[in-house]
Formats: structure tokens, sequence, C-alpha cells
């Protein structure tokens, strides 16, 4: 090999020197540069030296396409929140004595929260108590009626005192007749017979009267004692009021108001507020023509007897799953979409309101259907298109058109068919027409659901 090249450089001015010959430039370096390569070639062959081998077909892993029944799921933008929030108020006005609970803690219906300064309310307690024991004292001495019966003795007495003037008239009237008795004595005891019928009318009066008075006082005491009994009860009530509780189970916020505060009923600031988390409620809005579809042919809305899954903001899917409870009665105008609202158990209370997530709710299931991974689809301009491997282990480009989503896949409904062995890993060392070395593709586990529970 070394001998030969200086026969070459030697051809070289010869060649040079003939412009005649070799008009072109061009023409002159593609000669010279065959000459060199038949003299490097010779002088391989005689040194003994072999050609280099051919490199190492690249490997690639492939998945071979099969028919599958899949489930079609759908996903939306969701946000957690909770329907029976409640603001912690208070009911009678008083400055705050104690503050009872640690924000951001759970609380207990009917657990003390606050305490008033108590000892007006106390006051106005004792205060109706008594009124009330003299109303009732009145209201016995009236339904006694001790005036009614002084009356009545004294209409009795008037009675007899009239009955022994009759007599004293009708013993003297044959007496006076038979010049027995004086008739000044006859004119006496009319007279006071006469006093007498007067005397007992008056008291007849006098007892009607005394008895319907008796009887209003005791309607006017029997009311008295009823209001005085109300009072009592509103002040008895304004005394528990100024112990504040929780009116239901939940998780309280912050205080509003520090100890010492003011407290007023007509507040516009609560004193705090308590959300009940369990279960916790998940809103979330899908288009007018997803309704539609869900609907047709008089369908109910689907995710109605079917559990949803709820993902929340770091991709992990909540352990418990939900159902739609119900949706809005309209579709909103400015944005095409109808609100779903669905309830999720939260026994633990992991899931606060306010966050969001996805809801995920299965909306179809297809048979002998194709599916790819996703990763073996790459985008090429305006089409997909995926590398396959033939039976002489060659690569083919195809363009696919692909259909839903199915996890970390994609249905493809036109661009392939059975058997066909698709590039999953490995598309930027291919090429169309290339050889490779296919290996079996082994996709990552994916999450188990099986610790996946039915929501009550």
């Amino acid at each position: 090999m070394a001998a030969a090249l200086p026969k070459a450089a030697a051809l070289i001015p010869q060649t040079m020197a003939h412009p005649r010959k070799y008009p072109s430039p061009h023409v002159q370096i593609a000669v010279v540069a065959g000459l060199l390569s038949s003299i490097l070639w010779t002088g391989c062959a005689a040194s003994g030296q072999k050609p280099a081998p051919e490199p190492p077909l690249p490997p690639v892993m492939v998945t071979e396409v099969t028919l599958q029944d899949v489930t079609l799921f759908s996903e939306f933008a969701a946000q957690t929140y909770a329907r029976n929030m409640v603001e912690v108020r208070g009911r009678v006005e008083g400055y705050l004595d104690q503050w009872l609970f640690r924000p951001g803690a759970d609380v207990k219906a009917n657990q003390v929260l606050y305490v008033l300064d108590l000892r007006p309310y106390e006051a106005a307690v004792q205060q109706a108590a008594g009124n009330l024991h003299q109303t009732e004292a009145d209201l016995e001495f009236a339904q006694k009626q001790v005036s009614l019966l002084q009356a009545q003795a004294n209409l009795t007495a008037a009675q007899a005192n009239l009955v022994k003037a009759q007599q004293d008239v009708d013993r003297l009237t044959p007496l006076v007749a038979a010049d027995a008795a004086s008739k000044q004595d006859l004119d006496a005891a009319a007279a006071a017979l006469k006093a007498n019928q007067a005397n007992v009318a008056a008291l007849k009066a006098n007892v009607d009267q005394t008895a319907l008075s008796t009887r209003t006082q005791i309607d006017s005491m029997k009311a008295k004692v009823e209001a005085q009994r109300a009072a009592l009860r509103t002040a008895e009530l304004n005394l528990q009021y100024g112990t504040i509780r929780s009116p239901i189970d939940g998780r309280i916020g912050d205080t509003l108001v520090p100890v010492g505060g003011l407290v007023t009923p007509n507040s516009p600031q609560p004193l705090s507020t308590i959300v009940p988390l369990d279960p916790i409620w998940v809103r979330f809005k899908v288009t007018e023509s997803e309704y539609l579809s869900w609907t047709k042919d008089g369908k109910a809305m689907p995710g109605g007897n079917l559990p949803l899954v709820l993902i929340l903001a770091d991709k992990s899917e909540y352990p418990l799953t939900g159902r739609i409870e119900n949706a809005l009665n309209q579709v909103d105008p400015k944005t095409g979409t109808l609100e779903l609202q669905a309830r999720f158990p939260n026994p633990r209370h992991t899931i606060l309101p306010g966050q969001f997530g996805r809801i995920r709710v299965q909306v179809a299931q297809r048979k002998n259907t194709m599916v790819v991974p996703q990763r073996a689809i790459q985008q090429l301009q305006a089409m997909l298109a995926v590398f396959t491997v033939d039976a002489d282990n060659k690569v083919e480009q195809r363009a696919v058109i692909t259909g839903d989503r199915v996890g970390s896949s994609w249905i493809v409904e036109q661009g392939l068919k059975p058997g066909d062995r698709v590039i999953v890993e490995g598309q930027l060392k291919v090429r169309p027409g290339m050889r490779v070395k296919p290996q079996p593709y082994s996709p990552p586990e994916a999450p188990s659901s099986a610790a996946r529970q039915p929501g009550s």
C-alpha cells in the first residue's frame, strides 16, 4: 500500500499536465479520487486485511396489534366544596369571655365554642323568676274569691233580715185588725220590710258585680302568669345563647372576634365558619354536546349508578369513589356547559373544600378495538404516524387515524390491522427500509385500582 501511494502521486501531475484530455476540473477531481480508492483497496488486499464488518442491527421494542374490548372514560375539571357550610354567629349581645376551640380542629354538634359574659343574663333570669312568683301569688289570691264570699255572706244576712221583717208584718196585721196591737207598730214593721227588701236587692247586685270582677281578675292574673313565664323562658334562652355551641359536625376555621370583643346578633362578620367534610361534594361541568350524547334516546346520564373517580392535584386517585347526585336545571348560556354535582365519602377528612382535581367517569364500552401505546404514535406535520416492522424485520412508516384515549394508549381507527408489529421504543434510531432487531415491549405496570372502594 505504501508503494502504491508514490505511483498515484506521480499520476496526478500527468493528468493535470494534459488539460485537453480533461477539460473540466470536476472530472479531474473525480478521476483522481477513483484512482486513490482503487490503489487503497489494492493495497489493503495485498496486505491481507479484511473489509470492515457491517454494523449491528439497532434494537427496537415492538408490540403486536390485537383486538381488545376497552372501556372509555372521560375526565372533567372539578372542584370540591362543602354544601352545608355554617357561619357561627351570636344570638345575643355581649362581650366575649372565653374561646374554647383550636382553629382547624374537627368539632362535634353542640360542642361549646364561645362563652359570653353571662352575668347580665343570669340577673335577668332571676328577675323574671321573681316576677313570675309574685304574679302566681296574686292569681292564687284571686282564685280564692275572698271578696265574692264576703258579698255573698252579706247577702245571706240581708235575706235573713228580710224574712224576719216579713214575719213581723204578717204577725202584726191581724193583731191591728183586732185592736190587739197598735197601728204604729204595724207601720214600723212594714217600713222595716221595705228597707230589708231594698238591702237584699242591693246586696244581690253587689254579689253579681263582685263575681264578675273576680272572674276578670282571675283571667287577668292567669294571662299575666303566662306572660311572666314567657319572660322567664326568654331570659333563660338568652342565658343559654350566651354559650355559643357548634350547630353541626365539621371542621372549624379561625376565630374572627378575639376574647373581649363585642358580639352582636346583627354583625355582618361571623365569629367563625364550620364546614362539614363527610361527605365532601364535587362540582364539575360537561359540555352541551356531551350532555346530549349521554342522554340520547332517553338514556339516563352516565355516572348516576357508576362510580366516579376523583383525581387529585398530585395526579393520585382518591381511594373512595363517588356518585352523581344531581345536576343543575339549565345549561349556562355563556359557557355552554351544565354543572353536575357528585358526593364522595370522606370519613378521614382528607379532602377539603376548594381543592381542584379531575373527575373520571365511564362513558362507553367498545369491543374489538385496536389499541397502541401513546408513545408509539408520532406527530409528523399534519398527520399521525407509526413505525412498523414487517416479516423481514424492515421498518415501514404508516399514517394512522386515532380515536379516543384509553389510559396511556390510543385507539387506532385506521392505518393498522391486527398482527402488525408497532415500534414503541427506538423510533429515533430507525428510518423506513432499515432492518432492525425487534424485541417484545413490556408496558409499565399501571397503578392498581383494587384498593378503590365503592362510595356510600
